[in-house]
């Protein structure tokens, strides 16, 4: 073996064991990497029956994978206490479509037994404004999606083994598919 490739060996796997040995990212520098990587805030994004995968973001934030290539940044309205400890998550839908400002974030309290699938049709307060929209149940928390942003799959990678189960939940059925636009929420309070 040359003296070249010996030293190009040597400096790989230096860098190498570098970046193995260099501190993880807290939330809110892991928030800001998701931020500065995700595109426009949408207003709602096509579900599959079943998650890829999601990751939390401390307690206000995460990402979902509904497949491999394709993910979101869920920002939430206010915290939501359980998600960093959590192990399964549920997103409420309605006509396979997660809408902000609309539908929510399920996960099961701290110390219950079973998970998400056994939670059946979530019903949600619909949107609020003046009020927090965590809503505590004996064992579930629901938290609002507050902005939807597509990430940049070509620069964020989320491999499966570093990903967290979660599950599709269908809305509850009388509520509405989407939330109205800003006129027509305000003119409907008129």
């Amino acid at each position: 073996m040359g003296l070249r490739r010996m030293l190009a060996l040597l400096s790989v796997l230096v860098l190498a064991s570098g970046c193995a040995s260099s501190p993880r990212m807290t939330p809110a520098e892991r928030l800001e990497f998701y931020r500065a990587n995700s595109g426009e805030p949408v207003r709602s994004f096509h579900s599959p029956n079943r998650l890829w995968g999601w990751r939390a973001i401390g307690d206000s934030a995460l990402t979902v994978w509904p497949n491999s290539n394709r993910g979101y940044l869920l920002e939430l309205s206010h915290r939501c206490p359980d998600l960093t400890f959590a192990s399964s998550i549920g997103l409420t839908t309605r006509t396979g479509r997660v809408s902000a400002g609309f539908d929510s974030i399920v996960v099961p309290r701290s110390g219950t037994q079973g998970g998400v699938g056994q939670m059946g049709t979530i019903q949600t307060t619909g949107p609020q404004r003046n009020s927090a929209s965590v809503n505590r149940t004996m064992n579930r928390t629901t938290c609002r999606i507050a902005t939807i942003r597509p990430l940049n799959t070509r620069v964020v990678k989320e491999p499966k083994r570093e990903l967290q189960d979660g599950e599709i939940l269908e809305r509850d059925p009388s509520e509405p598919s989407e939330p109205a636009e800003p006129a027509e929420a305000a003119e409907a309070a008129r």
